[in-house]
């Protein structure tokens, strides 16, 4: 079974919102989630889980600190960002083959980086899903 790490800031918002939708669209798969910021066991982000219900998505969340056993259970290490992906590899460079954006990893054009919804309206969060969404869809693809 391949195993797949979404990472963003806090563990809020973006990365459990990509977890969740890879979890709903591909039961094959082991996935978790990690912030590099992120505070120990604090939940999703409200409008995150608002959103995904919407979608007819119930996902229980606790957020967690990225470690080093996280990065050797992941087979891809998909960060939101490109600056997200340059703390990873610096911080674990034994990882680097299997760290990306995953905008890169799904070739999507434009910026590599998957905008940050915190704080913004539940619109930009809907908005954020869409983009995952579409962004998961294209790694489902890939892995298959």
């Amino acid at each position: 079974m391949k195993k797949v790490l979404f990472i963003c800031t806090g563990n809020t918002c973006r990365s459990p919102m990509a977890e969740a939708l890879l979890k709903e669209y591909k039961k094959e798969i082991s996935v978790k989630s990690a912030g590099l910021l992120a505070f120990a066991g604090g939940p999703a982000n409200d409008q995150a889980l608002q959103v995904l219900q919407e979608k007819g998505i119930q996902f229980q969340h606790e957020s967690q600190q990225l470690n080093a056993e996280l990065v050797e259970w992941a087979d891809v290490i998909l960060t939101m960002t490109e600056q997200h992906k340059l703390h990873v590899e610096a911080d674990f460079p034994h990882a680097t083959n299997k760290v990306h954006t995953l905008k890169q990893f799904v070739n999507e054009a434009g910026s590599p980086d998957v905008v940050d919804p915190f704080g913004g309206t539940v619109e930009i969060y809907r908005s954020t899903l869409v983009e995952l969404k579409a962004l998961v869809d294209k790694l489902i693809e890939k892995l298959d």
